[in-house]
């Protein structure tokens, strides 16, 4: 399992998966912070009023995007030169070729929600807010990574199965609205895109119940287990097809 993490990381190496991993939260803040100052007369609730904008675009869209083109990007050597053939063929277990896939793309991921937070709290000291940093926005962070890794599971699937490398991504993006509209309707916890907005406290800065919380934690990890065991399955019994 160390090697076939060890082996996704030296892929990784000198490629621009780190300026994608900037750019995304980087431009999502500017618009955030731009609708903030020029509406700061109406949002009147400091930090968290803050957090309504930026997380707004990076929570519900750019986030996802981040999450499929981490995705592509991983199963992107593989698709190359019939590579699928030989990593098959070789004596790694597939399990462990998918788990250490996942890992690195919740470790990708747990970075730019850490960039994103730095970017958050150094945008609230230049509005000059006064009052002290929400712990909350730390807790709602956390749980949309957790979120993001049951997409990742699902993203990981069809980056897999899909050679293209934009496909994964546009189905990413179709997928945000239709989780936009669960949400709405009430079944957010239904769907794993609806559980980021969820979990990243976008449209509702209202904290969960312990109960909403373990249902949450529940639903994710349910998530996380059956699109990983579809993925892993189409591994195992599947063509793949490389070029």
């Amino acid at each position: 399992m160390l090697r076939s993490i060890s082996a996704e990381w030296l892929k990784l190496r000198h490629t621009r998966i780190g300026l994608v991993l900037a750019i995304l939260p980087v431009f999502s803040l500017l618009i955030g912070c731009f609708n903030f100052y020029f509406n700061q007369a109406a949002l009147q609730n400091g930090w968290y009023s803050l957090w309504t904008q930026v997380s707004l675009f990076y929570g519900e869209f750019f986030l996802p995007i981040l999450i499929a083109i981490c995705c592509a990007f991983v199963c992107r050597l593989e698709h190359a030169n019939r590579n699928w053939n030989m990593v098959l063929a070789s004596p790694m277990p597939i399990t462990s070729l998918f788990a250490a896939k996942l890992f690195t793309v919740s470790l990708l991921i747990l970075a730019a929600q850490a960039f994103f937070m730095s970017m958050y709290w150094t945008a609230g000291r230049l509005f000059s807010i006064s009052d002290a940093f929400p712990m909350e926005t730390v807790v709602w962070s956390l749980r949309g990574w957790f979120a993001s890794i049951s997409i990742a599971a699902l993203q990981l699937g069809l980056s897999i199965r899909i050679r293209s490398f934009a496909t994964p991504i546009g189905i990413s993006l179709c997928a945000v609205f239709l989780g936009l509209g669960l949400y709405v309707l009430n079944f957010g916890l239904l769907f794993p895109y609806s559980l980021l907005t969820i979990g990243m406290g976008v449209l509702s800065q209202q904290g969960l119940t312990p109960a909403e919380n373990l249902v949450f934690m529940f639903m994710n990890s349910a998530f996380i287990l059956l699109f990983g065991a579809w993925s892993i399955r189409c591994l195992k019994y599947k063509d793949i097809a490389s070029s």
